[in-house]
């Protein structure tokens, strides 16, 4: 017996051995999980990666030299302490207004991981909601979901986000909201297709047997087994948000000064990039550091849950 034939609905039927060899089973099963954890380098380095982000936009208040918003024309487009002129006083320099260029940096961190998260889980939300009804129910709904899939990865999806939020008006929640809105996709493929396997299978028939009705098989039996799946795409999606917000903040469309973004950064920066290149290379190694981690740690999820890998 596997844990996906494991539910509420069996367990009225299943004899008390057969109930204690099946919390064994779990048992082994989420020893074997947290083996193959330990054993996997890239996830754990993805893991390592997001956690020292977040640490550095949580305790950003203490760990920034500077207010990153002061203004000191005395100061500006100082080079990186490595360079010559460089001071200790300013790290990593000054932008062309004086601003200290580690603490934007640090509190660049939050902006960046707000709406990578933020956008993701509106994408979760949207995605999952329309996958597992479209899987479940089939039929009309089924077709009305695949004709909105359709329009949507018919349309691009980097104009139509500048001409959105030009329409609505820059902010950090606008932003959000509207490459959440447009990344829903991969959600809505993968829920549908495990969906559309999963409600074929005896559990879900059995839970139906015992007086289940739909909204409990969906919550109570359906989404629990899509859980693996669904996190592993979050944790992909993270970094396509950041990515599409640091775009959106390059082209002014997106994050609007003063406010501390990596994409706006290298928006700044751009003009000196032959003289002061470091303006356009710190911020992305930042977004480079916050992408590769979210990815690693996806890769590392889809590996240690794929189905060939479960003992």
């Amino acid at each position: 017996m596997n844990r996906e034939q494991i539910s509420l609905a069996d367990a009225v039927y299943m004899p008390a051995t057969e109930a204690v060899d099946a919390d064994d089973l779990d048992a082994q099963r989420r020893q074997a999980f947290w083996r193959r954890v330990r054993g996997h380098r890239g996830l754990q380095m993805g893991a390592l990666i997001l956690l020292a982000l977040m640490v550095v936009a949580i305790g950003a208040p203490w760990l920034a030299p500077h207010d990153p918003y002061a203004q000191s024309l005395a100061h500006r487009l100082l080079p990186p302490v490595w360079q010559t002129g460089g001071s200790w006083d300013y790290v990593l320099g000054t932008d062309q207004v004086g601003r200290d260029y580690l603490s934007r940096l640090i509190y660049g961190t939050r902006i960046s991981l707000i709406v990578g998260f933020g956008a993701a889980s509106v994408g979760c939300l949207i995605g999952v909601t329309l996958g597992v009804c479209a899987g479940y129910f089939g039929g009309r709904v089924d077709s009305l979901v695949s004709f909105l899939l359709t329009c949507q990865l018919a349309l691009p999806g980097l104009l139509l986000a500048m001409a959105l939020v030009f329409i609505i008006g820059p902010s950090l929640w606008v932003v959000i909201g509207i490459i959440g809105g447009l990344h829903w996709t991969y959600y809505l493929v993968v829920t549908r297709t495990s969906t559309l396997r999963l409600r074929q299978l005896d559990f879900v028939a059995a839970a139906r047997a015992v007086g289940s009705n739909r909204r409990q098989i969906l919550f109570h039996e359906i989404l629990p087994n899509l859980l693996n799946q669904i996190i592993v795409v979050f944790t992909f999606e993270i970094g396509i948000a950041v990515l599409a917000e640091a775009a959106l903040s390059f082209l002014g469309v997106g994050i609007q000064p003063p406010t501390s973004s990596w994409g706006l950064m290298i928006s700044e920066g751009k003009m000196a990039i032959f003289h002061r290149p470091w303006l356009v290379v710190l911020p992305g190694m930042a977004l480079f550091l916050l992408v590769i981690g979210a990815n690693l740690l996806g890769d590392g999820l889809r590996d240690v849950t794929s189905p060939d890998k479960r003992n």
